[in-house]
């Protein structure tokens, strides 16, 4: 029996993971699967593992007021020494760019145990940009056995920096695979807000800010950029899940409280979350994961950063980077309001990340890494046309 532990702490993991941990789930002849979870983020987190289901063996419950890197990373580390030193399993599982990934994999090293990383390869050069998830990718990879690498893109930067081309394995993103099994024809939300707004006849902008690189000043140019676009537009309307950092809230509050065509509205759990984003017209993100999804849902994606480590929705067109500048962001969303063809080109194009089988890609490909079976997976390769 193989023991496959996967860890994780935060809501994007969480959801990239519970793909694959039902797909582990399917093999308990030969595979025994246990879930950790640090709680770096604790209700978001809880949110998904109902949805699908997941019940962890261990929880460190790490979470705390005011908690700041150094105390996220000597919680978990500690917290993990304690279980894998009683579970010992065979390969642990890791996810992405979290802290809790970088130290999971960490403390895997130090007890000699193999490593996984999903979603490996991801890159944007800069190691301030994003803070600290870039360095923590490069880090996981340094110490990472198994690499599962969502795009031929990712697979070349690992293999760039001297990983070994037998320990990549191309799989698409599990993502895809988490945003097909929860997305519904006809979905009603709990927030009324959202189900009176008359989504056939306005131009929907969901929109998402969090990421500390843009707190501040550039929170400040994205939000008078928003008051422009409403302004000038009859028919759109924003909706924005303000995210729960005071920091993020005293800002939207002061530069969009009060506007009648934007709906101010509490963080979603995933599956209304992703249901709205099939609902929009287009999004407006600084987040990572949103570049993956939404193009799945055939909607354009402006990023409000400089930098993206997913450079393929850049070049297949699904996406865009605008920054945060005010004239930028409000140009770009109203040349997409407007130019009916420039959005059909965006919300056409093919989507890169995943055809919803990635999570069936990486347990053959631990299977056959652990001698379970003689069959080495077939790579990951974009469908030719969109979804």
């Amino acid at each position: 029996m193989l023991k496959v532990m996967a860890v994780f702490g935060t809501r994007p993991e969480a959801i990239k993971m519970a793909p694959l941990i039902k797909e582990l789930e399917k093999y308990r002849g030969e595979i025994e699967c246990r879930v950790t979870v640090t709680a770096q983020h604790r209700e978001m987190l809880d949110q998904v593992l109902e949805l699908f289901g997941i019940e962890p063996a261990h929880d460190l419950n790490i979470m705390r007021q005011g908690q700041n890197l150094f105390d996220i990373t000597g919680r978990t580390l500690y917290g993990l020494r304690r279980v894998l030193e009683t579970e010992l399993p065979d390969l642990v599982l890791v996810h992405g760019d979290t802290t809790t990934t970088f130290v999971a994999a960490l403390a895997s090293f130090y007890l000699q145990i193999p490593v996984g990383h999903v979603e490996a390869g991801l890159r944007t050069f800069n190691k301030h940009s994003p803070f600290p998830e870039e360095i923590n990718r490069h880090l996981t990879g340094v110490l990472a056995d198994l690499n599962f690498a969502p795009t031929a893109r990712a697979r070349e930067n690992l293999l760039s920096e001297g990983v070994k081309s037998a320990s990549v394995f191309v799989t698409g993103n599990t993502v895809i695979d988490a945003l097909l099994a929860v997305v519904r024809p006809g979905y009603r939300f709990a927030d009324p807000v959202l189900n009176q707004i008359d989504y056939d006849n306005s131009r929907v902008i969901l929109v998402t800010t969090h990421r500390r690189e843009n707190l501040g000043g550039p929170m400040r140019e994205i939000y008078r950029a928003l008051r422009e676009v409403t302004e000038a537009c009859p028919c759109a309307e924003v909706v924005f899940p303000v995210h729960k950092n005071p920091a993020v809230r005293s800002v939207v509050e002061e530069e969009l409280g009060g506007l009648k065509k934007v709906h101010l509205i509490e963080p979603m759990d995933y599956q209304p979350f992703v249901n709205l984003v099939g609902r929009s017209y287009l999004v407006l993100s600084d987040s990572g994961g949103i570049q993956e999804e939404a193009p799945s849902l055939g909607k354009p994606v402006l990023v409000l950063r400089d930098t993206t480590e997913r450079p393929e929705a850049v070049e297949a067109g699904t996406v865009k980077l605008v920054g945060t500048a005010r004239n930028a962001v409000a140009g770009e969303t109203m040349k997409l309001l407007s130019d009916q063809k420039h959005y059909e080109k965006m919300a056409a194009a093919v989507n890169p990340y995943g055809d919803g089988r990635a999570a069936q890609r990486i347990v053959r490909a631990i299977r056959f890494w652990s001698g379970l079976s003689p069959e080495k997976p077939a790579d990951f390769l974009p469908a030719k046309k969109h979804r």
